[in-house]
């Protein structure tokens, strides 16, 4: 006799509730199961005073793959919201992200790329001749590094005490390689993807979520781990979307991850800061950036329809048990950790791993939804 379900997933984030809709959607008989006492993971958004609060932080989706963009539009609209945030720097100016024509106006007064490009080559020659008479050949850390890209006003103003808050040390202590790159654009363009497709689901992620579990059996405040022989009995595969350690009781040891912490208020005022996401890059600021939610959702004049709103300071700080996992810590031993657990995920023959924590990556929303598609379709 058959088992009750052909997959248990454990965990109703996009991975799991993609997973759920499309292996339905081909005759699959489905459970979802959560932890939490909601749907959708860390896309959830809690309404507040009519607005949509990204309850564990802001989630922009873009993508240029068409296919993921048509799908999630088939589930639900998505609006025209385009991210275009600006940084509240050390010397009290704002500067609009990513680092742009407007930017360099902004920081050196430059109008003209030949301008912009002859002032970012100075500021980076300075910083190489600097490296060569101290006898350095290659940069040792991240501030060295950046300067060598962007130059020090920019590294200054706009990278040092950001960079620093988000991983809790020095940019000297931080290794070159999390920097190897920075993007600059010179032309006038704010948008800080370059993707085809981007915006957010009409009236919120809970129904782009919504939608992917429409029909398919959902208990939430159920913890996998309570009574796992059970969900491993009643279906013919599991798939797994939580902590990979966990899932094999952290027999080589725990992954680290760096988490972030919220701070939501309801303001009496219709518009607190005028964008959706404000960065603060002093180091003596203690959150890393100011997001207000009704500007995902709401344009114009039509801002001002809504006489409250709601903002959240975001504070990164480590992550230690109990707290929600948000960034693997992308370093060797963490590496070398997590490989063992991927040679015992690829023996499993009943066992399909997904998402940020059971694949320990940092994964934007549409990558995982793309990733959901390729493997349905070769299942």
């Amino acid at each position: 006799m058959g088992k009750e379900y052909d997959y248990v997933i454990i965990g109703s984030g996009l991975f799991g509730a993609t997973f759920a809709h499309l292996a339905n959607k081909r005759g699959k008989r489905c459970l979802v199961i959560d932890k939490r006492s909601h749907a959708g993971g860390n896309v959830y958004c809690e309404e507040i005073c009519g607005i949509n609060v990204h309850k564990y932080g802001a989630h922009i989706f873009h993508t240029s793959d068409k296919d993921v963009w048509d799908f999630v539009n088939s589930i639900v609209p998505f609006n025209r919201y385009t991210n275009t945030p600006v940084a509240i720097a050390p010397d009290g100016k704002l500067y609009n992200l990513p680092f742009n024509m407007n930017t360099f106006y902004q920081m050196w007064g430059v109008t003209t790329p030949a301008q912009a490009q002859s002032k970012l080559e100075e500021q980076r020659m300075e910083a190489l001749e600097k490296m060569r008479a101290e006898g350095i050949s290659e940069p040792r850390n991240l501030e060295e590094q950046a300067i060598a890209l962007i130059g020090r006003d920019i590294y200054e103003q706009l990278i040092k005490g950001y960079t620093e808050k988000q991983w809790g040390r020095s940019c000297t202590e931080l290794p070159a390689f999390i920097i190897r790159r920075l993007p600059v654009r010179m032309v006038f363009d704010n948008n800080y993807f370059n993707d085809a497709y981007q915006g957010i689901p009409i009236g919120g992620y809970n129904k782009l979520v919504d939608g992917l579990l429409d029909g398919i059996e959902v208990k939430l405040d159920t913890d996998f781990f309570d009574n796992r022989s059970y969900w491993e009995s009643v279906a013919d595969k599991i798939v797994f979307t939580g902590k990979i350690d966990e899932f094999y009781e952290y027999r080589f040891g725990k992954l680290e991850y760096r988490t972030v912490r919220f701070e939501h208020e309801i303001l009496d005022e219709p518009n607190y800061q005028g964008n959706a996401v404000v960065n603060y890059t002093s180091v003596h600021v203690p959150y890393t950036r100011v997001i207000e939610h009704k500007h995902f959702e709401t344009f114009g004049s039509a801002v001002y329809e809504n006489s409250h709103t709601v903002i959240s300071r975001e504070y990164s700080t480590e992550w230690h048990d109990g707290m929600e996992p948000f960034y693997p810590v992308n370093d060797a031993r963490n590496h070398a950790i997590y490989k063992q657990y991927e040679e015992l995920a690829s023996k499993e023959q009943n066992v399909i791993f997904g998402g940020r924590l059971a694949e320990y990556k940092y994964y934007d929303m549409a990558p995982v939804i793309g990733r959901v598609l390729n493997l349905i379709s070769n299942i």
